[in-house]
């Protein structure tokens, strides 16, 4: 056997250890994922506040509880988070937003959101509907579109 064939043999064998382990690894941490939504869809709340601000920041800066930055990991804590500083009654606290619903979330406007502990899962507009923002087009989407617009063609999403 030449060796550029054993070097073949020995890459894919590899690859095939490296897409086993990778399978392995996502069922577990889907597993945990689903195991983490029982326990938030648990203890789910709903309750009227009134957002003031809205901000990716890191957990140390959030103004969070010192026990919930404890039990962070550490690689977590210099990554941002989605963060809301609500009054709730009359006080003011920081909670933790959803990924899925940041962009949408109001400020300066008073919502229902559902909240588990201190993360923010849903909101719903109190006073009328939420608006959510289109997305920004990105720099090509916008030239193609320009250039569309000058030819007269329509427009491609």
């Amino acid at each position: 056997m030449s060796t550029g064939l054993i070097v073949l043999i020995v890459i894919i064998v590899i690859l095939l250890a490296l897409i086993v382990a990778l399978m392995i690894i996502g069922r577990k941490a889907q597993k945990k994922q689903a195991e983490q939504q029982g326990q938030l869809d648990a203890m789910k709340q709903t309750m009227t506040m009134l957002i003031i601000d809205k901000k990716r920041m890191k957990i140390t800066e959030a103004g969070l509880p010192q026990a919930v930055i404890d039990q962070t990991p550490k690689l977590l804590r210099r990554s941002k988070l989605p963060i809301l500083k609500v009054r709730v009654s009359n006080r003011v606290m920081s909670l933790i937003c959803d990924e899925k619903i940041f962009d949408s979330v109001p400020v300066k406007k008073e919502v229902k959101a559902t909240v588990s502990g201190i993360y923010v899962t849903e909101v719903k507009g109190l006073h009328g509907k939420i608006v959510v923002p289109e997305k920004k087009k990105g720099f090509f989407k916008n030239l193609v579109a320009k250039a569309q617009e000058k030819a007269g063609a329509k427009m491609v999403k």
